[in-house]
């Protein structure tokens, strides 16, 4: 062996027991931040004097452990600790038989004996979740309320191999209901992981998500009635529609002599710097839809536009569209022109379970 094989030896040897020392470390704190909230809770259900502290011990233990200088016990870190227990009650036992902790075994046994697995949630392999991820990812984890939709996250983290920064815009853009939507998942959640700078597509999103307008049957519906349900709940569309979008106008008037059009709503995109027209249809997509639109964003782009303006965009937000169709309309034109679905309810939720037992057994073969 040469002496610069051996540097590169040593140099490898190193990192890769650093990397295990530091996945060790962090599962070993994982196991005492779960210990923690189990114990919190126990003394909740159990302590013989919590009556005479009042029912909420946390504010109190986070006091005395500060008197103590034990540091990393504030209110909010036992509050996540305490949601870590009742969440994954089912994950000691993984735990203390990897690092053969049997003092553990009892504590065991009695958590899972409270605890009852949901029959129509997906089965995930709990050695693997506690291998591959931190604590940190449970954090975000713990974020989703619903258990099918926070199964859906654990297994594309695995699966992927996500960040906590990926995991994190994944739950935030709502990828689960996203992908449970879309013809083509993978496309959906590849983007995830895509590290490249954020381009003018990212900012538009297929399919937007409406369920928040509680839209009720009605014998007639037109779009004045779904852009009017969007105004009343305009604060939940921005947040639908993503980062930097900032509300100009609706029914906005361009007239070319005596014949008047009208824009359903405008919105002016911050980061992109360009206008974003956006027409609503009730109905499918239709070809004539995507000619009408190039001229209201030829008329922004001549009449609108101010010094520094990109050229603005459109988006035609529509029941349901055939993507042929839509690509071959939109393909050529002189503005980017984007047609995307709105749905008011969310997807089935055996379609959901279907695609993480799917994915779960993919990850067994990985």
């Amino acid at each position: 062996m040469k002496f610069s094989e051996l540097i590169t030896t040593l140099e490898d040897l190193q990192q890769q027991l650093n990397r295990q020392a530091v996945r060790q470390a962090d599962q070993l704190m994982a196991l005492r931040n779960w210990l923690i909230g189990f114990y919190i809770v126990e003394y909740e259900q159990l302590g013989d004097d919590r009556a005479t502290y009042g029912q909420n011990p946390i504010p109190r233990i986070a006091q005395a452990m500060k008197q103590q200088g034990v540091r990393g016990f504030s209110d909010r870190n036992l509050y996540l600790f305490k949601n870590f227990y009742l969440t994954y009650p089912n994950i000691l036992q993984f735990l203390t038989a990897k690092f053969q902790l049997t003092d553990f075994e009892a504590i065991d046994k009695k958590a899972l004996s409270k605890y009852t697995p949901p029959d129509d949630i997906p089965l995930i392999n709990y050695g693997l979740l506690f291998e591959r991820l931190t604590f940190t990812h449970f954090v975000e984890l713990m974020k989703v309320e619903d258990p099918l939709r926070r199964r859906f996250y654990e297994v594309e983290a695995l699966k992927n191999a996500w960040t906590v920064e990926e995991l994190n815009r994944a739950i935030t853009t709502s990828l689960a209901e996203r992908t449970g939507l879309s013809t083509d998942k993978a496309a959906v959640i590849a983007r995830v992981k895509d590290n490249a700078p954020a381009g003018l597509t990212d900012y538009i999103r297929n399919p937007y998500l409406l369920e928040f307008l509680n839209i009720k049957e009605k014998a007639e519906f037109s779009e004045n009635d779904l852009e009017t349900a969007i105004i009343n709940h305009l604060q939940d569309f921005l947040l639908e529609l993503g980062h930097g979008f900032c509300f100009e106008a609706r029914q906005k008037r361009i007239s070319f002599d005596n014949r008047h059009y009208r824009i359903d709503l405008v919105f002016y995109h911050r980061v992109l710097k360009c206008h974003v027209l956006i027409d609503l249809k009730i109905g499918e997509f239709d070809h004539a839809d995507a000619g009408q639109m190039n001229m209201y964003l030829n008329y922004y782009a001549d009449q609108e536009a101010t010094k520094g303006d990109n050229p603005p965009i459109g988006i035609i937000l529509c029941a349901s569209k055939n993507n042929a169709m839509a690509k071959y309309a939109t393909s050529g034109l002189a503005h980017e022109v984007f047609v995307s679905q709105y749905l008011t309810n969310l997807p089935a939720k055996e379609e959901l379970q279907a695609f993480i037992e799917r994915e779960s057994r993919s990850i067994v073969n990985q």
